[in-house]
């Protein structure tokens, strides 16, 4: 199982990013996939979650309304776009999937909003 993420930078406060994930190694239309991230000096928090095949999508409470997650079956790829750009979003992205036991994680992508 591969996690690849990318797609994160240096961006001005109110500005947008999309991070993707491409994933690798294992069947990935059957699994639910999640982004998290780590805030400095903060343990990793849960983002968002989205559905295997129905797409239903799930988020944390401080990202509702500004962040949307979606994924490309056909290219075994997952998003997360992320709009109003805010300093305390300055955080490793990280994605995440569970293969029964198993977790798996990619090795993040930095996002830092300059204010």
């Amino acid at each position: 199982v591969q996690l690849v993420e990318s797609g994160g930078g240096l961006v001005p406060s109110g500005g947008s990013l999309r991070l993707s994930c491409a994933a690798s190694g294992f069947t990935f239309t059957t699994y639910i996939m999640n982004w998290y991230r780590q805030l400095p000096g903060k343990e990793r928090e849960w983002v968002a979650a989205i559905g295997s095949s129905d797409h239903n999508t799930d988020y944390a409470d401080s990202v509702k309304g500004r962040f949307t997650i979606s994924r490309d079956n056909a290219k075994n790829t997952l998003y997360l776009q992320i709009n109003s750009l805010k300093p305390e979003d300055t955080a490793i992205y990280y994605c995440n999937t569970r293969l029964g036991w198993a977790e798996y994680w990619g090795q993040g992508t930095q996002v830092t909003v300059s204010s």
